[in-house]
């Protein structure tokens, strides 16, 4: 695997380099070995944030950070998060060879358990952050797949056979939903 570290105001030392080498080194055994991590540290104060990226040739991109006192500490905190999305990841791979059960979807209104009032109208909205990427098409059930692998309670995705963009999302009361264009 293709280790990718990066730091961001902090000093990065050969013995933290050579930490995050070992332990995101051990997920080896669940990806190809061409595949690429992406590591970030950064530090705040006394605050250590470590952000790891994988991305496989080929299947989901997978995801895991953590904010720790002590940097070591979080750099096995996110390997435990990997290694648990990967194992997981890799389960359900098989079980979906053995087994030909789809994943559930309804089409229920997102915004039925919001508590939106016209108070909130008035609120000024800031767009602090935008992201930009490429969506290769996918099947509603990969999406779901790839949702779960980076954390996310929603994501957005190209649908292989409609060819539009569509959004699936973990719903409050358990289960996914889709949202499609009309």
């Amino acid at each position: 695997m293709n280790i990718i570290i990066s730091g961001k105001q902090i000093e990065l030392t050969d013995g933290i380099k050579s930490s995050i080498e070992e332990k995101i080194g051990k997920l080896d055994f669940y990806l190809h070995p061409s595949t690429e991590a992406k590591v970030t540290v950064s530090a705040k104060k006394a605050r250590h944030k470590i952000e790891v990226t994988i991305i496989p040739i080929s299947g989901p991109i997978i995801r895991a950070e953590d904010i720790e006192e002590n940097l070591y500490a979080a750099i096995d905190v996110v390997y435990d998060k990997l290694n648990t999305q990967l194992r997981k990841y890799k389960k359900r791979l098989h079980d979906r060879h053995h087994v030909n059960e789809s994943i559930r979807y309804q089409t229920d209104d997102l915004l039925e358990d919001s508590d939106y009032s016209e108070d909130e109208e008035n609120i000024d909205i800031v767009i602090e952050r935008h992201k930009k990427f490429d969506m290769k098409p996918m099947s509603p059930e990969e999406a779901v797949l790839q949702m779960d692998l980076i954390g996310h309670d929603f994501y957005m995705f190209r649908n292989v056979d409609t060819d539009d963009i569509s959004i699936v999302y973990r719903r409050r009361n358990g289960g996914y939903g889709m949202i499609e264009h009309e």
